[in-house]
C-alpha cells in the first residue's frame, strides 16, 4: 500500500510557506488486529498550554519553540507492514517484490501513536518526568532550574527559568530528532502570542483564524441563526470590517 500526498505547508500565521509532497501509506486499507492495534495518541490540552504560559509570564520564564521535521517517521512499528515499491524507485528484475516498513510512515493509522511513544521514551531517558494529569507535558527540576516541555503532535514549547538549561535541552532534542528551531514562541497552534515582559503580561490572539473563517464564509446569507438569536452579518470584500447585530 502506498500513495503520494501533496499539500501547502502554512506557517504559524496561516500563510503558505512551502509546497511539498511525500510518500504516504494507504491507511484506509489497514485491518484492525492485523496491521494495527491501538491508534489513540494524546496531545496537550489548550487549557494546559494557557496555564503554563500564564506561569511563564508571571515568573518571567523563557518561552521557546521548536518543530519536529517529519515527526511521524521517527515512530517504531510493532507490526509487520508491507507496501508496494514507490514509482521511480522500483528495482529492476525485482518488480514482484514489496517493501517491508522498518519505521512508521505518514498515512498509517498508528503513525501518530508510534511517534508519541517514541518521543515519550526519549524525553524520559533525558530526565524529564511526565505529568500525571497531562501526558504531553513534561518537567525537569534540578537545583532550582525549571524546564517544561509541552508537545502538541510535532510542535514543542520549551519553558523555563534558566537559559543554559533550555539550550542544553534544545541541543539534546536536535541530536535525537531532526528539529527546526523557531526561537522565542510567537505562535502556538495558530494562536499569536503577544508578550510584555517588562510588565509581566501575555496575551493570545486568534485574529488570523477569525479572518480565515470570515473569508471562508463570505457568501453567508444576510441572516444566520446562532443559538437562539438571529444575527445580521455585514461583510464587505477584503474583510475591511464586519459587524454582528443581535436581533
Amino acid at each position: 500500500m502506498k500513495d503520494v500526498d501533496s499539500k501547502r505547508k502554512r506557517g504559524a500565521d496561516g500563510k503558505v510557506e512551502t509546497y511539498k509532497a511525500r510518500l504516504v501509506a494507504k491507511g484506509y486499507t489497514q485491518k484492525e488486529g492485523i496491521d494495527y492495534e491501538e491508534t489513540f495518541s494524546p496531545v496537550a490540552m489548550l487549557k494546559s498550554i494557557r496555564i503554563l504560559l500564564s506561569i511563564a509570564a508571571h515568573l518571567d520564564y523563557e518561552i521557546w519553540q521548536m518543530d519536529v521535521k517529519t515527526a511521524f517517521l521517527n515512530g517504531r512499528l510493532e507490526e509487520s507492514i508491507y507496501m508496494i515499491q514507490p514509482e521511480g524507485f522500483i528495482a529492476k528484475g525485482q518488480e514482484h517484490r514489496v517493501c517491508k516498513l522498518q519505521r512508521s510512515i505518514y498515512g498509517l493509522k498508528q503513525a501518530s501513536r508510534s511517534w508519541n511513544i517514541r518521543f515519550d521514551q526519549a524525553v524520559k531517558s533525558f530526565g524529564f518526568e511526565q505529568s500525571i494529569d497531562e501526558p504531553c507535558v513534561y518537567s525537569k527540576i534540578k537545583d532550582g532550574k525549571v524546564v517544561f516541555l509541552i508537545l502538541y503532535v510535532d510542535d514543542i514549547l520549551i519553558i523555563g527559568n534558566d537559559v543554559g538549561s533550555l539550550t542544553l535541552v534544545k541541543m539534546w532534542l536536535t541530536k535525537q530528532f531532526q528539529m527546526k528551531d523557531l526561537g522565542e514562541a510567537s505562535y502556538v497552534l495558530g494562536i499569536r502570542i503577544f508578550r510584555d515582559r517588562k510588565n509581566k503580561m501575555l496575551a493570545l490572539s486568534q485574529a488570523s483564524y477569525i479572518e480565515k473563517i470570515l473569508e471562508k464564509n463570505r457568501f453567508l446569507p444576510d441572516f444566520v441563526l446562532i443559538g437562539l438569536g438571529a444575527v445580521d452579518l455585514q461583510i464587505k470584500k477584503g474583510l475591511a470590517f464586519w459587524k454582528a447585530l443581535y436581533v
